[in-house]
């Protein structure tokens, strides 16, 4: 049995290799895929299905024929594929016009954004393993000072991160590649520091080559990122997966940015309780 495809690239070969076998209307069903990916990015099983002219069982029992469980698990393929080729956010929302015809109101766009994050949160602590989120905090509690990295839409991240170890009275800087100084700002790291980085697909390449370096010197690293298949969570110590919600192809950051406060939290609580005074002292001073 072939493996389900993970990436659209490797849809389109899986594709292209099975079409003489197909029936004529999964051959049909195929060519429509393939011709009109930005359509099946966005619009409904109904509204293809129409466009298609088969039936939406069809455009179903395709899918299951790719190795997925349903229509909805394929489509997320071709908007990871529109995502990494229309960066701009302009171009991305012609695109959703384009495909399904309609431009939502804002007050439906809020409620889907709103239900989006809303199930990412909740599924988030069901996805962090307790037992890396400790090793991330001993990582970062042993550190003389943490460095964090996160390039485009990590920065948000990265930078809150950063806002928030300052306010825990940990040393932390922002790698922000300001002057296109990645390099010097990497080489600041000293050999009892580590790094956080922040990247999601498809991965900034400032973001990996500053990650490879601080790996080769033997930094330790903390990575959040969207895949264990991630590029990035190969060079990490410890690697935090988190499912970020997408609406129309616009990925949030609300469950990072849980993550991130939980983890800068969680570290001031550890050092303040290394900090206080045992609960036997007190009582014998208080006696």
């Amino acid at each position: 049995m072939n493996e389900t495809p993970k990436s659209f690239e490797a849809l389109e070969a899986r594709i292209t290799e099975d079409y003489p076998s197909l029936s004529r209307r999964l051959q049909q069903t195929a060519r429509f895929l393939l011709d009109h990916p930005q359509k099946v990015a966005f619009a409904t099983v109904a509204k293809l299905a129409q466009e298609a002219e088969v039936t939406p069982s069809t455009l179903i029992r395709f899918a299951n024929s790719c190795g997925f469980k349903g229509f909805s698990d394929m489509q997320e393929l071709f908007r990871s594929r529109l995502v990494d080729e229309l960066p701009n956010y302009t171009e991305r929302i012609r695109a959703v016009l384009t495909a399904t015809g309609e431009a939502p109101d804002s007050t439906q766009l809020l409620w889907e954004f709103a239900e989006a994050n809303r199930d990412a949160l909740e599924q988030l602590p069901g996805r962090i393993d307790p037992k890396h989120l400790e090793q991330a905090l001993d990582i970062l509690e042993n550190a003389e000072a943490i460095h964090v990295l996160g390039a485009r839409r990590s920065f948000v991240v990265a930078s809150y991160v950063t806002y928030a170890l300052h306010h825990i009275d940990k040393r932390a800087f922002l790698v922000n590649g300001l002057g296109g100084m990645y390099g010097e700002q990497m080489r600041a790291i000293g050999s009892d520091d580590a790094l956080i980085a922040v990247s999601f697909s498809p991965y900034a390449e400032e973001s990996r080559q500053a990650a490879e370096q601080a790996h080769e010197r033997g930094i330790p690293i903390v990575v959040i990122t969207d895949s264990s298949l991630s590029p990035m969570a190969r060079l990490a110590d410890v690697a935090l997966v988190v499912h970020e919600a997408e609406v129309k192809s616009f990925r949030g950051l609300t469950a990072s940015l849980c993550l991130t406060q939980t983890l800068a939290i969680a570290l001031g609580m550890r050092k303040d309780k290394t900090l206080a005074p045992s609960s036997g002292a007190g009582d014998q001073e208080h006696a």
